[in-house]
């Protein structure tokens, strides 16, 4: 970051910011991309373009452009969010869905415009769960039929294709416009990419700036995101300790479901006082669609996570499911009364 080359990135190009973005473009097979400073932002130029005031857009329940971008996408750009329910398994909606949604209703007049689906892959509040290459393309497929357009917020699209072995382009087939994050998992100080045609990132540089985006020697920064994208394979790494993690806490009694990826969820009836309890005991853990997300990355070792496991400790009332049962305990283990 110290050694970058810069430029003023807002009124002739930054060579280093430049260099990143025909990088991310050329990964996720688009033309040409456009750095900014964070997902949210990536996200919302997306829409801005795609969307006229009172178009309706269609979105996976959960989906991060519903809940957790503070309503931008009705506030700024003007969008009429329509969260679709997980039909084809968790963060995922199937094709008949996208086309019964894009139908409209009664008449011209009445009905509201629906004119883009965005998709979430991985789907961080279903857990980090993928979408494979097929299924996204059948999904695609239903969008394009119903002349939709298709943003794709793949903010943790890296971990999809290494979770399934893929480039990561052929996880954006079809798509006009990907937005992917250079700080999630891969461990960019801040940064994202929106990316899509000549077109689109010639009015998103506009967008940008309308919306505070514009640096000045952006290179400093972008340079930390080449280097994070040398070490996209080691999120295999994250996945694994996300596995263990989750088997680790299955044997002291938590209800949680096996990670595709590096989110870990955990099923409790008392949130608040559960998390109360992981943050005394040292761990840090955050709420999560009513549930606690654990996350792995890079500055993780197995023996963090030996050591995590070790301060949660075995389930206790904390932990007690909604109807009343505790999660089963593995023979022999610790219980708390």
């Amino acid at each position: 970051m110290a050694a970058a080359e810069v430029g003023d990135d807002v009124l002739d190009r930054d060579p280093t910011m430049r260099e990143l973005e025909l990088r991310v473009a050329g990964l996720v097979g688009a033309t040409d991309a456009l750095w900014t400073p964070s997902g949210s932002m990536g996200n919302l130029i997306a829409l801005m373009h795609h969307l006229d005031r009172g178009d309706a857009f269609l979105a996976p329940a959960g989906a991060h452009v519903l809940d957790n971008e503070l309503g931008t996408a009705a506030w700024l750009a003007g969008g009429m969010p329509r969260p679709l329910a997980h039909d084809a398994g968790p963060g995922k909606v199937s094709p008949a869905a996208v086309r019964r949604a894009a139908a409209g209703g009664d008449g011209p007049y009445h009905a509201l415009r629906t004119t883009l689906l965005c998709l979430e892959n991985t789907h961080n509040a279903a857990g980090g769960t993928v979408t494979a290459p097929d299924e996204h393309a059948a999904v695609v497929a239903a969008a394009r039929a119903a002349k939709l357009k298709v943003h794709l917020d793949g903010a943790r699209l890296w971990h999809a294709a290494v979770a399934l072995g893929v480039p990561p382009a052929a996880l954006t087939v079809g798509v006009d416009t990907v937005q992917v994050c250079l700080s999630k998992g891969l461990g960019a100080p801040m940064g994202s990419v929106v990316a899509g045609s000549a077109e689109f990132v010639a009015h998103a540089r506009r967008l940008r700036k309308m919306l505070g985006g514009g640096v000045r020697q952006g290179g400093v920064v972008a340079a930390a995101g080449l280097v994070a994208l040398d070490r996209i394979d080691r999120l295999a790494e994250d996945h694994e300790r996300a596995r263990a993690l989750a088997a680790g806490l299955r044997e002291r009694g938590w209800q949680v479901s096996t990670p595709q990826t590096n989110i870990v969820l955990i099923s409790v009836a008392d949130l608040t006082g559960t998390l109360q309890r992981f943050e005394a005991s040292g761990v840090r853990a955050v709420p999560m669609a009513g549930q606690v997300r654990l996350m792995t990355h890079a500055d993780l070792t197995d023996a963090d996570i030996a050591t995590a496991l070790e301060r949660i400790g075995p389930v206790d009332a904390a932990a007690v499911r909604a109807d009343g049962h505790r999660p089963p305990v593995r023979p022999g283990a610790p219980t708390s009364p």
